[in-house]
């Protein structure tokens, strides 16, 4: 296992060579004032996430070609794995599929951290549904009958 100290010093130099699809989505998420906010090349354990949002407890990785091999998809569960033992969420996006919709994709991970946010004060089991329309609320007997 890696140690803290060097894992850090990974992370810092990530930061300065982003790829292209992370440095538009860092642009992205970053310049939304409101809602939940992202870190990049986040160390969590041995890994660095290439986002993560610690109020939704999102991690969000741009995977390029290297993750078409066999072992790195290994890699992949292996560590989707350990983050959902952690509590984390992987949301994975393929670099290519991010460079033809930049803007729809950085929209659907910000959309995604705030509905968790949202969420993520009560267990899922305890979450209430929302209230339905009023035009389907049932009248009480007595309503709307003159006397």
């Amino acid at each position: 296992m890696r140690s803290p100290v060097l894992t850090l010093k990974r992370a810092r130099r990530l930061r300065r060579e982003m790829t292209l699809p992370e440095t538009m989505l860092w642009q992205r998420l970053r310049r939304r004032g409101e809602g939940p906010t992202f870190r990049r090349q986040h160390p969590v354990g041995a890994y660095i996430l290439d986002f993560y949002c610690s109020a939704a407890r999102l991690a969000v990785e741009i995977d390029g070609a290297g993750h078409d091999t066999a072992d790195q998809a290994r890699h992949d569960a292996r560590r989707d794995a350990w983050l959902a033992s952690q509590g984390i969420e992987v949301m994975r996006i393929a670099a290519g599929d991010f460079l033809r919709d930049p803007d729809e994709l950085a929209l659907g991970v910000w959309t995604v951290a705030a509905e968790r946010v949202g969420g993520l004060a009560r267990p899922r089991s305890e979450r209430r549904s929302p209230p339905p329309p009023a035009s389907l609320v049932p009248l009480p007997r007595d309503a709307g009958e003159e006397k």
